[in-house]
């Protein structure tokens, strides 16, 4: 959260005082090569904090230099903008190109980009700047706008170089360094005479008030650029930047009542518009930073399970009753979800075959081994809703009637058997996702009202997506909630052209969601559960008609292991893996053993 505080404070006093810097341009006290010099000068205090540091490698403070050099060159810039422009025009066009500079240098330079809750919250922050500036484009001078793109050009560079800085040593000997090197370019334009006869020419016509405002608004300043790199060495320089937006909030504010800047009624609109945008994204990445500040006890006690479908292990050539004795046999979880298809169970109408349940729960008796047992329309693998081919020429109605008779007659038929300890209705039924008929609007709540009226005691599991699902009907319907949690997969829309892609979200999005979800359905002690980990590839073609050197390549030894180490930073308490039966088939038709072996390790920790 550090980071986001620090940054508002500073966009605070920094907004402030570049509406009084506008207010001594706009009164000619000095011109902006004047302004720059003597800002860049007040570096030279920063030799006071040099015995609190140290002296980095060369080629540390050669960046050190460099940014602060391009820091005051870009200050430059901007105040010959601000000069030929008013405040509310120039300041948020910079807002819009800076942050995008820094973003696409950052990339380069730091091989880091932004996450995807960060990422909302930076376009929100960017969008407000740009309608400012389409709000305000007719006004814009040409040369105003050149002096614009340099400036956010040089302050990209500057924030990153700062950002490289700032990783290689302590902050403060950093901070140092950089101001310095301000010191030394703005002290290099004295060699050029023309610059030195304006700079002292104008600091001997300034009035002693003049020079007084200007060094209190310098100092003042100066805390809010203190601020900014602090900010700067604790995030991503682009979220920093982009956060100045917010000060441009404060400007246009200011600028308005203080100034006495006009606008027309469409420009307001425009401005207040853009406001809302920017505030929008403020709260957004306060929402982000405090998502990442949300404890996780690294020391809890956690339970790792794992789902097992028989219709699977077929699809993929293996004896199922092995793979499943070998899961219990070997693995040793504590549950299994174990999953129960209406098309297999009740092939032709009323004509019921439980020979394959029947069994699977047997066997979990014989290890001591809990169920979840899922059942419904749409439950786990493709083509997600498992339905009879009997039921084709039903109604929509006569359907969702003939799928709560099986219900009915799946639970009296397992509500006595001990061994199952919850159940699931429906996977993921709010998610339009896989190959499924339309639904009735309360068709969820009819299905969980007909499985409590055989069995009140049981508790019902509800699921949902976990990176699109809203979670909010899921978890507020079922007696426990579980949400999926995958991180490499394949899309139509860009599977296409990019293949499997990574989500760019991090675990705290899953903390921050659960937080919110909690308050909105008011409720702080429901069970939430990771039902399904992913733990196999997520392929567009069946898994079984890849070869094995392509399944490697969509989800590694290494990224399993990793994706293990990610849903521990999630900060659940109870997780089901997926993807049992593909380590089995990797350990037997391919000889390879190390997700099985590492499966071991996790179900069974030393």
């Amino acid at each position: 959260m550090n980071w986001f505080v620090i940054t508002v404070l500073a966009q605070i006093i920094l907004g402030t005082s570049a509406v009084f810097d506008k207010f001594l341009l706009k009164r000619k006290f000095f011109d902006p090569l004047v302004y720059t010099f003597w800002l860049g000068i007040l570096g030279i205090f920063a030799l006071l904090i040099l015995p609190f540091g140290s002296i980095p490698a060369l080629n540390i403070l050669i960046i050190a230099f460099v940014a602060g050099a391009f820091s005051v060159l870009a200050m430059l810039f901007l105040f010959y903008a601000l000069d030929y422009s008013e405040a509310s025009t120039s300041l948020p066009v910079i807002g819009g190109f800076s942050p995008i500079f820094t973003l696409i240098i950052g990339y380069f330079l730091l091989n880091s980009f932004l996450g995807l809750g960060d990422l909302i919250g930076f376009c929100f922050l960017i969008l407000g700047g740009f309608v400012l500036f389409f709000i305000e484009k007719k006004e814009l001078k040409f040369l105003s706008f050149i002096f614009i793109l340099i400036s956010s050009l040089l302050f990209g560079f500057s924030n990153v170089l700062s950002k490289v800085v700032f990783q290689a040593g302590p902050f403060i000997s950093g901070f140092a360094w950089i101001k310095i090197g301000g010191v030394i370019f703005v002290l290099l334009l004295l060699l050029y005479k023309p610059f030195s006869l304006r700079i002292f020419s104008s600091s001997r016509q300034a009035t002693t008030r003049n020079r007084f405002l200007y060094f209190a608004n310098r100092i003042y300043a100066g805390a809010g650029s203190i601020l900014v790199y602090f900010a700067i060495s604790l995030t991503h320089p682009a979220l920093v930047d982009a956060s100045q937006s917010f000060k441009y909030v404060v400007i246009f504010l200011c600028a308005w009542i203080f100034l006495k800047e006009g606008f027309g009624r469409k420009i307001l609109a425009g401005k207040i518009i853009a406001t809302s945008l920017i505030i929008l994204g403020i709260l957004w990445l306060g929402l982000i930073a405090y998502s990442q500040t949300i404890p996780v006890n690294p020391n809890r006690n956690i339970e790792w399970n794992v789902t097992f479908s028989a219709k699977f292990s077929r699809q993929l050539g293996l004896d199922w009753q092995k793979n499943y004795e070998a899961i219990l046999n070997e693995l040793k979880p504590k549950k299994v979800r174990l999953v129960i298809y209406w098309d297999q169970t009740e092939k032709e109408r009323g004509g019921f075959d439980f020979s394959e349940t029947d069994w699977l729960l047997e066997k979990s008796r014989e290890y001591k081994t809990s169920v979840i047992l899922t059942l419904g329309m749409k439950v786990p693998r493709w083509p997600e809703c498992h339905t009879p081919e009997w039921t084709q020429n039903l109604t929509p109605d006569e359907k969702e009637e003939a799928l709560r008779q099986y219900l009915k007659t799946v639970v009296s038929r397992y509500k006595d058997n001990l061994i199952i300890e919850m159940w699931q209705i429906e996977n993921e039924p709010f998610l339009l996702f896989g190959e499924c008929p339309g639904r009735s609007k309360d068709f969820f709540e009819k299905e969980i009202s007909t499985v409590k009226s055989i069995d009140s005691k049981r508790p019902v599991v509800s699921t949902d997506s976990g990176e699109f699902g809203l979670w909010y009907k899921a978890a507020k319907e079922g007696d426990i909630f579980g949400t999926t949690m995958y991180r490499k997969v394949y899309t139509k829309l860009l599977g296409p052209f990019l293949g499997n892609i990574e989500y760019p979200i991090g675990p705290e999005y899953f903390r921050l969601k659960e937080k919110i979800v909690r308050f909105l359905i008011n409720d702080y002690n429901k069970r939430f559960i990771v039902i399904e980990l992913q733990g196999e590839p997520w392929s567009p073609t069946e898994l079984q008609d890849r070869t094995y050197e392509d399944q490697m390549e969509l989800f590694s030894f290494d990224y399993f292991t990793d994706t293990i180490k990610y849903a521990k930073e999630t900060g659940f308490d109870e997780y089901y893996l997926w993807g049992s039966e593909w380590w089995y088939w990797l350990k037997e038709k391919h000889n390879d053993s190390r997700f099985w072996d590492y499966a071991k390790t996790i179900f069974q920790p030393i």
